[in-house]
């Protein structure tokens, strides 16, 4: 059997790729030289003149990691690829043998290797290459990822795993994460008993991270697509509290709280102006309108260092964006990047993860 494990999950947004990191950084503690793969990729950046998964770029970034691109990163679905699959311009056992051909590559090369699937364990079904058909096709086991919950998170693990049976995988165990921490005694009783019906142990059982969860400036970067004003040494300041200020300036001052992301329309100078009183407070800006901060303003925010971005729509639909977006981890968040390891290494077995 490979020295190899398929980290899936039950669906996008569950912390794969920052569970990813954490195992990455404890196997190589115990085996050394770790590779990592990422058969099919989605979100993809240009890299060396080719495409690449994203994560492909973290891993290999943070980790120093000597493979190539083209192995890390066999398989990419770009706009456009399961329409040309599903009129016969894409030959899916060449897709196939290319991540095969990859896997081989980097396994041969490193003690033990993490493979790290795309969404639910469906995700790819439509154009033959869903994560459960891709481990079947390398030959190993599958860890699944799961929200921390005790009847949901059962119930969508029962879609994942009966896909996995359907092509002969292996499910060598399940992850549970952002556990809460009022629920945690409780899951860590019950959810072992909820999967001794399909002989699947529980290998870790993963607390909240309120920091985990918490974007930057950098993030809302790419969400408004707009490049920071100002505070770029800020870039990766975290906030614990985001506020829509359309009130009066004294209201404002009462609410203050420190580490605050403070949306705003542009015209509200005043608000602007107490910010740049507040210059200490480790808080950062949105500002929104049609019409962007006047040159004078920016210039006194970049003074202050103030992380801030405009985005040209209504602070309402900004609050809106922010509030039901989810961030991806970066390599060059630090913070976020050590807080994720910390958290695996202390809460998973890795001897059940690892056996074989």
């Amino acid at each position: 059997m490979n020295n190899a494990i398929f980290i899936a999950a039950t669906g996008q947004n569950v912390g794969k790729t920052t569970l990813c990191l954490g195992i990455i950084a404890a196997l190589q503690r115990r085996f050394g030289r770790v590779g990592f793969i990422k058969p099919i990729g989605q979100q993809h950046v240009k890299v060396e003149d080719t495409i690449v998964d994203k994560d492909a770029v973290l891993f290999k970034k943070h980790f120093k990691l000597p493979s190539s691109y083209h192995d890390m990163s066999p398989v990419i679905l770009p706009s456009g690829f399961t329409r040309d699959f599903l009129d016969g311009k894409i030959d899916p056992k060449i897709e196939q043998q290319k991540i095969v051909d990859a896997f081989r590559t980097i396994s041969s090369e490193n003690d033990y290797t993490v493979v790290e699937g795309t969404g639910h364990v469906g995700v790819g079904s439509i154009v033959n290459m869903n994560n459960a058909k891709v481990a079947s096709l390398l030959g190993i086991d599958m860890i699944i990822i799961a929200s921390g919950g005790l009847g949901s998170s059962h119930d969508e693990l029962a879609l994942n795993i009966a896909m996995c049976r359907h092509y002969g995988v292996n499910v060598r165990g399940v992850i549970l994460n952002r556990v809460l921490d009022e629920k945690r005694r409780m899951i860590i009783d019950y959810f072992p008993k909820a999967l001794k019906h399909w002989g699947i142990p529980l290998i870790g059982c993963l607390p909240y991270s309120d920091l985990l969860s918490k974007p930057t400036m950098r993030d809302f970067e790419n969400l408004f697509t707009t490049p920071l004003l100002a505070g770029h040494k800020h870039g990766y300041r975290h906030f614990y509290h985001n506020r829509l200020v359309a009130g009066s300036i004294e209201a404002f001052h009462d609410e203050y709280m420190q580490n605050e992301l403070i949306i705003t329309p542009a015209s509200r100078e005043d608000v602007v102006l107490a910010m740049l009183e507040k210059h200490d407070f480790n808080g950062g800006m949105i500002l929104t309108g049609r019409h962007p901060p006047r040159t004078s303003i920016i210039e006194a925010l970049k003074s202050a260092n103030i992380p801030t971005l405009y985005a040209p729509i209504c602070s309402y639909d900004a609050m809106g964006m922010i509030t039901s977006f989810t961030a991806k981890i970066r390599t060059e968040d630090k913070e976020k990047v050590d807080k994720a390891i910390q958290i695996v290494e202390n809460n998973i077995d890795f001897t059940l993860l690892t056996e074989t």
